[in-house]
């Protein structure tokens, strides 16, 4: 079975968002954290998961990613701070 991940990565509390949705969160994370993904999160160093959901389902993935960029930004950090509340960076989950 697939596991598909809608992320939020964070330049830190309350500060620049991005979100994405990947199949190997292990990886991507470890991209946005060494600056490997050239571009939005290079430029504005967004490299802490602040937040993820998993699903088995790639179209629910992309809905839920879509979903979650047309959010007010407030409705996003209400969201990461419901499980996250320190903002801590989660990728210690997937990279160890």
């Amino acid at each position: 079975m697939n596991h598909y991940y809608v992320y939020i990565m964070a330049s830190g509390k309350n500060g620049t968002l991005y979100i994405g949705v990947t199949n190997d969160i292990a990886r991507r994370v470890f991209e946005h954290k060494n600056h490997e993904v050239k571009g939005f999160t290079e430029k504005y160093n967004v490299d802490k998961l602040v937040y993820y959901e998993e699903t088995d389902d790639i179209w629910s993935a992309l809905e839920r990613e879509k979903q979650l960029k047309n959010w007010h930004r407030q409705w996003k950090i209400n969201q990461i701070e419901k499980t996250n509340p320190g903002w801590v960076d989660l990728s210690n989950d997937f990279l160890g």
